[in-house]
């Protein structure tokens, strides 16, 4: 079998270090002896001796938060450095199976932190933020697991980005959604890659040029996010539907999202051949053979993610 294509996307000749996999953690996302659990970040993933994300996995189940609430979660240079090695780590361990992106506090995320954008920063710094940026919102459906954005407030902006980048969304009622940077001179043009591919074409050009508010239900509605629920049961559902991708095969589940972003760029017809194929291949991987012979067998399969 061919090296999985993360593999290959993360160790591209002239990637800098910190994009690479990590080999050989133990996949259970144990965190440092300071706080059990906890994931150990570089220096460049703290601020004030606080760190920017926390992260921890149960079950295959890992859990990221953003967790500087006092900057409304803003996401700096360093945060988005913090959570792309969250991302990243031991990515490829069959143990891990979905990965849940929340924020600490009232705000999911603010998106940038104009105070690392203004002129003292200069060109190159900006440039270096928006590419960071970008090397993230485009690594989230190229993951072998699926993603799913927890959100519990607001979300704006790059923080928005976030949310329509990621695979799943499910959202607390009193969550809202904007894009709002033409109100300070700073149109969302990175942030419409990802609101314009999700929400249809004059429903995004309506938050792009207002910078006005999204309900959840209205977000909903349009397809930003994949589920509204009160607040009481943020937790409880979002965990459910990881239960349940967790209960199938990693390597069927890596081969569909894989597809999916791949046909959904087609036209019909290319996407119908490509996934004919697709479909064939799945049914020579040692899962697909497994879970029709379960089906068959009326058991519950056992699979080898493989």
């Amino acid at each position: 079998m061919a090296a999985p294509f993360w593999g290959k996307l993360w160790r591209a000749k002239g990637s800098p270090p910190f994009l690479w996999i990590r080999r050989g953690a133990s996949g259970n996302g144990s965190r440092g002896p300071d706080v059990p659990g906890e994931a150990q970040h570089p220096a460049s993933a703290t601020e004030g001796g606080q760190k920017l994300t926390r992260m921890w996995q149960k079950e295959g189940i890992r859990n990221i938060v953003l967790n500087h609430p006092q900057k409304r979660n803003a996401l700096s240079l360093s945060m988005l450095r913090s959570l792309r090695e969250d991302i990243l780590h031991d990515i490829e361990n069959t143990d891990l199976r979905v990965i849940i992106i929340a924020g600490e506090g009232p705000v999911f995320s603010s998106g940038h932190d104009l105070k690392e954008l203004s002129h003292k920063t200069g060109e190159k710094h900006h440039m270096e933020v928006f590419k960071t940026c970008a090397e993230i919102m485009t690594l989230l459906p190229k993951l072998p697991v699926p993603v799913i954005a927890k959100v519990n407030g607001l979300a704006t902006a790059a923080g928005c980005q976030l949310v329509a980048s990621c695979d799943i969304a499910v959202a607390s009622e009193k969550s809202k959604f904007a894009t709002p940077g033409v109100n300070v001179g700073l149109f969302c043009s990175t942030p419409a890659v990802a609101v314009g591919r999700s929400l249809p074409r004059k429903v995004a050009l309506e938050m792009l040029f207002t910078g006005e508010p999204m309900t959840a239900q209205e977000a909903l509605l349009h397809g930003l996010i994949s589920r509204v629920v009160p607040e009481d049961r943020l937790e409880e559902e979002t965990l459910r539907i990881a239960h349940k991708i967790r209960e199938s095969s990693r390597a069927v589940v890596a081969l569909g999202k894989a597809t999916f972003y791949k046909q959904i760029e087609q036209d019909i017809g290319t996407a119908y051949r490509v996934t004919s194929q697709v479909m064939v291949d799945n049914l020579a991987m040692t899962d697909g053979q497994e879970g029709i012979e379960a089906f068959i067998s009326k058991r519950k399969p056992s699979w080898s993610h493989s």
